[in-house]
């Protein structure tokens, strides 16, 4: 029963990263849980491969807390993103709201300001709708 819950979470969720997966040179992108769970993915990112996104977002994210902190000394640092950079492209990690994570994987042509900032958009237009209350198609029979 919670399969299909978050299925439809996952569902209701996705359509953040169809934009982000129309910028030149992005390939795939995850949303992730704080506890490294997949809310949704890329169409052409597998489900074993999403779920393996989606947990190491969560440590890439966690040890990047604890590496400023390491630096500054300074507990619960917010981060504003996080870039691994490889010979294959780039990972981004941001912060999506409470508990959650947008991650993206590029080419290395790939223009990372334009992705992080398209990713910024996303993160913002999915805070509103996450704060937006839900419709609700049966609202006439409440009255």
């Amino acid at each position: 029963m919670s399969s299909t819950s978050s299925l439809t979470a996952t569902d209701e969720i996705s359509w953040v990263l169809t934009p982000l997966l129309e910028l030149p040179g992005v390939l795939h992108a995850v949303i992730a849980t704080g506890d490294g769970l997949v809310e949704g993915a890329s169409d052409g990112l597998g489900r074993a491969s999403a779920e393996r996104v989606a947990a190491m977002t969560a440590t890439v994210h966690a040890a990047a807390r604890a590496f400023t902190t390491a630096f500054t000394d300074t507990e619960q640092p917010r981060l504003a993103q996080t870039v691994v950079e490889s010979d294959l492209g780039f990972a981004i990690v941001v912060p999506a709201g409470e508990n959650t994570s947008l991650a993206v994987f590029t080419t290395p042509e790939a223009q990372l300001g334009n992705v992080a900032y398209q990713m910024q958009v996303q993160v913002a237009a999915l805070g509103h709708a996450l704060a937006s209350p839900a419709r609700r198609q049966d609202a006439s029979a409440r009255s």
